[in-house]
């Protein structure tokens, strides 16, 4: 990969204006010198599907950098734009043209799709931009001393907290451990030292089974998690931390023991009969991919939309207001609501839900579940950002992979994650991301794993998570913790992966990667160039990558490898004498041995982090 060529990404460091609708948005793009010489360069920014050039002006020279400015005008609410460069060609040749998109430079023209994006869509809330969020589970998290009070469900298969996790078989969802969320609450402190600042709690409503998927209301907390009080507790005391906590809703399906599915199947000629696809002698309905527990909303109905979205109690208004005062909702399958053959009011729905949330909290965070490429649906307008696997998680897997790994690989026919070297993963990275705006690509979530996958620990190389964790606190995004990757819990497939917490069990804590996580956290909170910096690729070789996450404050040098990486030269990164200098410090974070002298040797599997000067940017003209 050529380390120094053309750059923007989207960031405040290259784009001044908010895109508002009759207005100018000023761009900024930076060719290195030692790339090539551009006579000319332009804008070409997509107005009412037409293509429009805006030439840019030289800004200066520095640091090596030749700088560009343009200003396009906002026509549409998403502006589509790339670089277009002009390059002289030798005597006697005409000159050569480069189009930089979000995927990278090219010397062809490309599809829009993967064009830089400028939107009126609101931002999610800046509290996200350097957060990190901890995904609990919350029947395996931990038990307050109130649980053992509370009787096994009928459904239930009860355990104890040291009963093996089943990952497959008719007591999959009956396994029944009892944490609830009073004891989420009694271990705040615990993820205080982590660095948390969301947590992120999948369903806390009453269902039939442990995941509580299945839900049988939308308007009271489970019973056997503590009841709507037991809540109120725990958003109360993350509150008092400075924490968010998001709920976990389905948009998509409810569980047949719902209230409104029982009374819609039970008269045909009811409101709630609406909410769902009953077939026309109402003997049948539609259901998550056929699973009967599972009926399918219709989002089509108007009662449905006011009883789950625009009702002054509807369903997402009454978590976000007082008392319960959650901070914002992942939604469940948020790829499949509101999709059903020929009708497609994803969008929609996703807008109105978000519309919705805002009115109550502008400062909520609204999240869709989009599990392969989430460019097309996520635009920011719904969804804030996407909880997908496609842009990072798997290409990590791939990356870090163990060749004996034998585990569920996101539901493809393969035994486990195929081994790919550092360029596929960036090109899939760059693929899946580009159609991502840069605030939608901050929001989006990083995760290792996640109660839906196995776990990291069983599918990497050893050594392999902790690398993968520093690649999500430092790469755009919002990284995920699962509860248990901070002590290396294993898992061979997303129900095997929800194993109960190892709380004051040594014997049963894998790998103690707490400190690690602790020191991550605390740089990513610390560093302008996460929350408000942009983000350039230096390498992608094989056992290699590198990158620098940049502010005009401070720059952070990333540096991962997975296998032993000896003389690896500074010109090989595109480091100035400055950022070569800021090497001799000691790093930032480090995961693994490392010996700076005329190059670097760094030990793998491994993460390096060094603080570097700022990037010096010309005025504007």
């Amino acid at each position: 990969m050529t380390v120094l060529t053309p750059h923007h990404d989207g960031s405040a460091m290259y784009v001044q204006g908010e895109g508002l609708l009759g207005e100018r948005c000023t761009l900024r793009m930076r060719i290195p010198q030692s790339w090539g010489a551009a006579t000319r360069v332009w804008v070409r920014n997509v107005q009412d599907a037409e293509p429009r050039y805006d030439e840019a002006q030289v800004l200066g020279i520095t640091d090596g950098w030749v700088w560009w400015e343009a200003a396009i005008l906002a026509v549409n609410p998403v502006a589509l734009y790339r670089f277009v460069i002009e390059v002289a060609g030798e005597a006697g040749e005409g000159s050569s043209y480069w189009h930089l998109n979000n995927a990278g430079p090219h010397d062809r023209d490309t599809s829009d799709y993967n064009d830089f994006r400028v939107t009126t869509a609101r931002d999610a809330p800046e509290w996200s931009r350097d957060a990190v969020m901890y995904q609990v589970f919350p029947d395996r998290f931990a038990r307050s001393a109130k649980a053992a009070q509370r009787p096994t469900p009928e459904w239930a298969v009860a355990c104890d907290w040291q009963t093996p996790v089943h990952g497959s078989g008719p007591d999959v969802a009956r396994q029944f451990y009892g944490g609830d969320l009073d004891g989420v609450t009694e271990k705040l402190d615990e993820l205080a030292a982590l660095g948390v600042d969301i947590v992120y709690l999948t369903p806390f409503f009453p269902g039939r089974s442990n995941h509580r998927y299945d839900a049988s209301t939308f308007h009271s907390v489970d019973p056997l998690l503590g009841g709507d009080e037991a809540l109120i507790r725990l958003v109360t005391a993350a509150h008092a931390r400075g924490m968010k906590v998001m709920g976990d809703l389905t948009a998509n399906h409810t569980g047949d023991a719902h209230e409104w599915f029982t009374r819609a199947q039970a008269d045909p000629d009811s409101v709630e009969a609406s909410y769902f696809y009953f077939n026309e002698d109402h003997s049948e309905y539609e259901c998550w991919w056929g699973v009967k527990s599972l009926p399918k909303i219709n989002w089509g109905s108007d009662a449905l939309r006011e009883a789950f979205v625009t009702g002054e109690d509807s369903v997402v208004a009454h978590w976000l207001k007082a008392p319960f005062n959650l901070d914002g909702w992942r939604i469940d399958v948020g790829n499949m609501t509101g999709r059903l053959g020929a009708v497609d009011m994803n969008r929609e729905v996703a807008a109105l839900i978000q519309a919705r949330i805002l009115e109550l909290n502008p400062h909520a965070l609204l999240l869709g579940e989009e599990t392969s490429d989430a460019g097309a649906d996520v635009d920011g307008f719904g969804w804030q950002g996407a909880m997908t696997y496609s842009n990072f998680t798997r290409p990590m897997w791939q990356w870090l992979a163990d060749p004996s790994a034998r585990v569920d690989f996101f539901g493809t026919p393969l035994p486990g994650p195929n081994k790919v070297n550092a360029e596929v993963v960036l090109a899939t990275h760059r693929d899946l991301s580009s159609a991502f705006s840069w605030p939608v690509r901050n929001a989006t979530m990083n995760a290792l794993n996640t109660h839906d996958t196995a776990r990291a620990a069983s599918v990497m190389i050893p050594g392999g998570p902790i690398v993968a964790a520093a690649l999500s606190m430092l790469l755009p995004g919002i990284p995920v913790i699962f509860s248990g990757d901070e002590f290396g819990l294993e898992g061979d497939r997303g129900e095997s992966s929800r194993t109960p917490m190892p709380w004051n069990e040594p014997a049963r804590i894998v790998t103690d990667l707490r400190a690690a996580y602790a020191s991550l956290t605390t740089l990513r909170h610390e560093s302008p160039a996460v929350a408000e910096g942009g983000m350039r690729w230096l390498m992608a070789d094989g056992d290699v990558l590198a990158f620098v996450r940049e502010s005009p404050e401070e720059s952070l040098l990333v540096i991962a490898t997975r296998a032993d990486m000896v003389g690896l030269d500074f010109d090989d990164l595109g480091l100035d004498l400055a950022g070569s200098q800021a090497l001799n410090a000691a790093p930032a974070f480090a995961a693994g041995e490392f010996k700076v002298a005329q190059d670097l040797a760094l030990a793998g599997p491994g993460a390096y982090v060094w603080r570097l000067p700022g990037v010096s940017i010309p005025p504007s003209s």
